[in-house]
């Protein structure tokens, strides 16, 4: 009996980040066209990587957040607080980013997200090591996300800066830039 309640309270704790990530694509609409169809950098990765990624990041937080959870230390309620905050912070930001194409925005949300990534991990290693050592891919990803995203702001900035531009602005711009060289 105990060991199929044990099984249960895993599968919750794997579900729960892969629901959080399944309402925020839910509530978001087309992501992954919406990101075809931005004006990308160059270390860009594909489409087609996010959703596998993501996949592997959320089943490694479920089971992180599981181990912490299955300790008797008294700073498990604190660091599964930090889990489930920062977790929201997550789930939000795809919102910012994709639904309400507030790019800025959802830059400084993800920094504050590293940094309650960073907090959960050091309060995840104070119960259990290994529970924070599962959390460390998601922090580097979130990391390059973060680049990724404020490199997607300056991009569609620049780029909407330099279609209000007449002709002739565009023209002597061109002019400059071929004059430098």
């Amino acid at each position: 009996k105990h060991h199929s309640t044990n099984k249960s309270i895993f599968i919750i704790f794997l579900l729960i980040p892969l629901a959080a990530g399944a309402l925020s694509a839910l509530f978001t609409g087309n992501m992954s066209g919406s990101y075809a169809s931005f004006t990308k950098p160059s270390f860009a990765p594909p489409g087609i990587l996010f959703p596998i990624i993501w996949t592997i990041l959320y089943l490694l937080m479920g089971v992180s957040s599981y181990i912490v959870a299955q300790s008797d230390h008294s700073d498990k309620l604190l660091a599964l607080r930090t889990y489930f905050i920062q977790l929201f912070f997550n789930f939000m930001w795809s919102i910012l980013f994709f639904g309400l194409s507030n790019y800025l925005l959802a830059f400084f949300w993800l920094l504050l997200l590293i940094l309650l990534i960073i907090i959960m991990i050091v309060r995840f290693h104070k119960i259990k090591p290994i529970a924070a050592y599962l959390q460390i891919p998601y922090l580097f990803w979130c990391i390059f996300a973060a680049i990724l995203n404020f490199a997607v702001y300056l991009l569609i900035k620049y780029f909407f800066c330099f279609t209000q531009l007449t002709h002739f602005e565009k023209y002597v711009i061109l002019l400059d830039e071929n004059y430098r060289k």
